[in-house]
Formats: structure tokens, C-alpha cells, sequence
């Protein structure tokens, strides 16, 4: 089957080895799968990538000098039912999965794996007990955004983020807008989205955000004091000790862009008390001052992805129209084109998301 092949640095189009089923696996034909902010960590950065995974326990098995066809969030449509299957699917219908297969007891990623092609290839052997079934009427497309979407609904409900709290989103690429829908979806209010692109505050007002900030013109922690902060309030040590005086709200900050130095200057600007949430994902070195943590007495969170009610909840909500991930497609290309669209995404004001088409 073709693919667009990652191959020590830089993509080509060729063919790889059709998939074999193992037993209840489903063989399935990809439609569409959306190139990931971690797909091009792990084609700039991939040395970095391959180390980092194996030191924090092997999650992927990403090699620099072996073949890999990316891609992990897709939707396709069932072709035929493998040895063991239960028969849930039937050929045609429109399904996607979490970025996972399984062969026996085994689960195997689906992504960054050498192993076993991901969604830049024309089949995939998917699990039919991970498989789930497009609601009716829903577009196929936006069932591909189902995995990024679920990433910023896992980072609003992980840690218990409630409407008590003024979210901050620092950077509106896919992961970030991803959290300001999440967040909409929620019921919170106001929420304030920062970022140098025009291009992504555009798509963040669209997603959900009620004060978009340019970081270059304003500072978007002066507009969280300022959404925080209630008339009469005293901001001095006397009242904040004995507690005298209206309060604030409390604060939640999303950290969405994931270069070194963002998580620091988010800890200086963040308001005494506010929570830090890391979504996006650094591959570099970084470092913060513990200074302003503990004199602020702010508390850190990391998270990763999202887990199987989220993602099949996800679904639902796209599919009913409470997620419109409509303006985060602003391309879809053939596999031929993967090279040149991994160029394309490094621009903010062009692409927020971009479909690869196996078929196209």
C-alpha cells in the first residue's frame, strides 16, 4: 500500500506492507488523518523525540535510522473483518479509534511505531473494541479532529478545572484553540487566549475566546489581573493576611505552546494562587525561577492526551455540533504532498490544521 514515509529526515511517498489482521483486528481504509503538533516535534526534533521516549518509559518506539509512517488522528472506513472479530462493523461504515491497536493481549501504538503504519497510509489494522461509529449525518472529516479535540477536553477535566476559575490559554495553534473549545464547551467565562499570530487570535475568537490578547501589544497577564480582580479590591499584605475585602477569582493558566522559556515567563506573570497547566509538549531543555512558584504559591500540572470516555465523549460532541472544529481545516493534501505541508505548518498565519487524504 502507498505511504508518505518518514525516512531519516525527510518524507517520501512509497509503498509499505499492507496490513496482515491479527485476530480482532478490522482492516480499515483511511480517509483522512490531521497532521499533529507532535508529528512535527518528531520530524524537527527527531533525535530528541527518540531519546525523551525512551527515558520516560518507552511510549513510543520511534527510530532514527528505521522507516516510520506517521500519523494518529484519522477516521477511515471499514473494508473487512479480520479472524476473531465479532462483526460490529460492517464494510463501508465510517469509524474512528484512538491512535491504538491491538494484537492479542498486546497494545501496540499507532503513530510513531516503525512497526505498523499509521494514518499517512492507505489501510490500518485497527481493533474493533477500540473502533467507534460516526454518530449519523456527522461530516467524515471532522471525525479526524476527534484526537486533538480530545486533548484540550482532557486538559480542561483532568485536574478539575471549574468555572469558579478565569482561564488564560498561552498559544492558539491546534492544541491551544483545541482547550479554548473545551473550555466554551464548559461554560466558562470570560475566556482570555494570547498569541503573536492575527491568523490564530482570528480562529480563537471562532473557538470560544472572549478577549484575545496579542502578547506584542499587551500583556495577557495584565488582562487576567484585570478579569480577576473585583472593584474595591485590596491588594495589600494587611488585607490579603486577614482576609479583608472583596476576592478575587481564581486563576487557571494553559501553557499551549511548548518552547522553552514560555513555562517561566507564565510563572512571573501568573496572579498569586493561580494553577499552571502544561499541555503543550517542550522537547527541549528548559527552566523556570521556583522563586516565583513559592512566593506566589502557585501549583504546576502536567497532562498527556486524554483517556477513552473523553475521546469516545469527544466524538459525541463533535458530532452533535457542540465542538465546531470546522475552522481548524484550512487544508487537505495527498500524500504526495506531506513534505511540503510539514514546511507549510511551520507559518502560524497560514495553516491551522491540515488533512492528509490517502485517496486524494
Amino acid at each position: 500500500m502507498r505511504a508518505a514515509i518518514f525516512r531519516k529526515g525527510s518524507f517520501v511517498l512509497g509503498d509499505v506492507p499492507d496490513p496482515q489482521l491479527q485476530p480482532g483486528q478490522v482492516l480499515v481504509r483511511t480517509k483522512a488523518c490531521g497532521i499533529c503538533g507532535t508529528d512535527l516535534h518528531a520530524a524537527r526534533f527527531t533525535r530528541e523525540f527518540v531519546s525523551l521516549a525512551a527515558r520516560s518509559g518507552g511510549r513510543w518506539n520511534m527510530d532514527t535510522e528505521r522507516d516510520v509512517v506517521f500519523g494518529h488522528e484519522f477516521v477511515g472506513e471499514v473494508v473487512a473483518n479480520g479472524p476473531g472479530t465479532e462483526g460490529k462493523f460492517k464494510p463501508g461504515q465510517l469509524v474512528t479509534s484512538m491512535p491504538l491497536t491491538i494484537a492479542g493481549n498486546t497494545v501496540i501504538g499507532l503513530g510513531y511505531n516503525p512497526d505498523m503504519a499509521g494514518g499517512f497510509a492507505e489501510y490500518m489494522p485497527l481493533a474493533e473494541r477500540m473502533l467507534l461509529p460516526l454518530p449519523a449525518g456527522m461530516e467524515p472529516d471532522h471525525a479526524a479532529l476527534t484526537e486533538p479535540m480530545a486533548v484540550g477536553i482532557h486538559a480542561v477535566e483532568h485536574f478539575g478545572v471549574n468555572n469558579a476559575e478565569v482561564p488564560l490559554v498561552i498559544g492558539c495553534g491546534p492544541i491551544g484553540l483545541a482547550t479554548i473549545a473545551a473550555l466554551k464547551l464548559h461554560g466558562h467565562a470570560p475566556i482570555i487566549a494570547a498569541d503573536f499570530s492575527a491568523g490564530r487570535r482570528a480562529l480563537a475568537k471562532k473557538m470560544g475566546a472572549d478577549i484575545v490578547i496579542d502578547p506584542a501589544v499587551e500583556s495577557p497577564y495584565q488582562a487576567l489581573e484585570r478579569a480577576i480582580t473585583p472593584d474595591g479590591f485590596d491588594a495589600g499584605r494587611y488585607a490579603a493576611l486577614f482576609g479583608l475585602g472583596p476576592k478575587r477569582r481564581p486563576a487557571v493558566l494553559f501553557e499551549c505552546v511548548g518552547i522553552p522559556g514560555v513555562l517561566a515567563a507564565m510563572m512571573e506573570g501568573a496572579p498569586t494562587g493561580a494553577r499552571i497547566i502544561v499541555v503543550g509538549v517542550c522537547m527541549e531543555p528548559d527552566g523556570i525561577e521556583p522563586f516565583f512558584g513559592i512566593v506566589k504559591q502557585l501549583s504546576l500540572h502536567f497532562v498527556l492526551a486524554y483517556n477513552a470516555q473523553e475521546f469516545a465523549a469527544t466524538l459525541g460532541h463533535i458530532g452533535a455540533g457542540r465542538l465546531d472544529v470546522r475552522p481548524l481545516i484550512t487544508g487537505r493534501i495527498g500524500l504526495a504532498e506531506v513534505g511540503q505541508a510539514f514546511k507549510d505548518l511551520a507559518s502560524p498565519e497560514t495553516h491551522a490544521k491540515i488533512l492528509v487524504e490517502p485517496w486524494h
